[in-house]
């Protein structure tokens, strides 16, 4: 008889952004000609740069051309374009990495799920909460999480570290051993950051306890205040002990194109069980290369172009565009007298649901009311509930109309 993975079945209810579009499309359904702004999933919205769209004709002209055609490239990634990310990403802020450290593929998202298949299943792992599920879920997936208590929507074998603004949003190091240690920066829902002085502290525990920090920097470019490190290898011992992952998407609106990399320096071990010292840069390069046949051509083509001197000033007028939405939320907020975190470094708006409202009902309300879309804080964890997120990545007008809804049309 076949049998299932039942680690899938511990997965409590749908994925998250599955049951938003059920709950719109029903919505929908009912009210056909209600105009729903979406500021939920952080979907982008303005169109490749320039330097990127060139670079594509040029690389479909190149595959139109047998002495320029490219079949099969290497599953690390071409070195035109792992090259120019060490150059521009790394080197220009002082981070110590080389090209065959850095692995590309279709996206952050896939790597820091299949990140965890080089681990075993014996590891502890720590997660901030409230989280991007990814991380959680594929651990889940793994058989690493134990069994899930519903009544207080937690896995018997992860450690959770709470972040809500009663501590900033900044996680407490566990006192106990952990050996994975999930750190979104900035952080995916909630918008906040770490200094340097509150990372060089994970980096310490890492290496004290021999666990390794899977630090996600998918919203590096957002960063606009100094003390926030831009990326992880900046600080002094991380190359022992971090991996590091990062996305076009966001940077450069990559998200129908996919592509993005991860970092992981020759330098960061793990151990067997029999206790002997592991090097995790080849055991990657081994799955990579066993399960990914590489990312297109013509997408690391225009990759190339958005870490070049031209391709960083024409994303960085993108990236201003969403940061200015992300102002626009805030001072619509503000107004409306809703209290919120986040939006200065990250593109995303943390908000507190008004009256102690649970997030699922926030939801319905903001769009049956309203008639727009965000994402209830539950669906990122325990300690998400009371909270919402709302993104900047829509084009600006709608933004505007999102905030004038939330100021007259919102009840509460």
């Amino acid at each position: 008889m076949t049998v299932v993975n039942e680690n899938y079945l511990k997965l409590p209810g749908s994925y998250l952004f599955a049951e938003i579009a059920r709950r719109v499309k029903a919505f929908k359904d009912k009210n056909p000609s209600a105009d729903i702004i979406s500021l939920g999933i952080g979907d982008v919205t303005q169109p490749l740069a320039p330097v990127v769209i060139k670079a594509l004709h040029k690389a479909v002209d190149e595959m139109a051309d047998a002495s320029t055609f490219r079949g099969y490239g290497p599953e690390q990634g071409y070195d035109f374009l792992r090259e120019k990310i060490v150059k521009t990403v790394y080197h220009a802020h002082g981070a110590d990495i080389a090209p065959d450290e850095i692995f590309v593929s279709d996206g952050a998202k896939s790597d820091c799920g299949n990140i965890q298949e080089i681990f075993g299943t014996d590891n502890i792992i720590a997660i901030t909460d409230p989280v991007y599920p990814v991380y959680l879920d594929t651990n889940v997936m793994a058989g690493r999480t134990g069994g899930y208590d519903e009544t207080k929507g937690i896995f018997s074998n992860v450690v959770y570290m709470p972040c809500t603004a009663d501590n900033n949003f900044v996680p407490k190091i566990p006192k106990q051993h952990v050996d994975m240690i999930y750190i979104c920066c900035p952080n995916n829902p909630t918008g906040t950051t770490l200094t340097r002085e509150q990372l060089a502290k994970w980096i310490e525990y890492a290496r004290q306890n021999d666990a390794v920090i899977l630090y996600d920097a998918a919203y590096a470019y957002y960063i606009t205040e100094a003390d926030i490190p831009r990326t992880i290898y900046e600080i002094h011992g991380a190359r022992d002990v971090a991996i590091e992952f990062r996305s076009f998407s966001k940077t450069a609106g990559f998200t129908g194109m996919r592509c993005g990399y991860t970092v992981i320096p020759k330098t960061v071990f793990a151990r067997t069980k029999a206790g002997e010292k592991q090097a995790l840069n080849p055991l990657w390069n081994r799955r990579h290369t066993t399960k990914f046949n590489g990312t297109a051509y013509i997408v690391q083509r225009a990759a190339e172009a958005v870490v070049t001197e031209q391709g960083q000033k024409e994303i960085m007028q993108t990236i201003n565009y969403y940061m200015d939405n992300a102002r626009i939320i805030r001072e619509g907020l503000d107004g409306a007298g809703i209290e919120y975190f986040g939006g200065i470094n990250a593109p995303y708006i943390w908000l507190k649901t008004p009256n102690d409202m649970k997030s699922w009902d926030f939801f319905d309300k903001l769009l049956s009311e309203a008639n727009i879309v965000g994402t209830p804080g539950a669906g990122f964890g325990p300690s998400g509930e009371g909270y919402f997120r709302l993104t900047a990545f829509g084009d600006k007008e709608n933004t505007k109309r999102a905030v004038k809804r939330i100021k007259t049309k919102l009840t509460l």
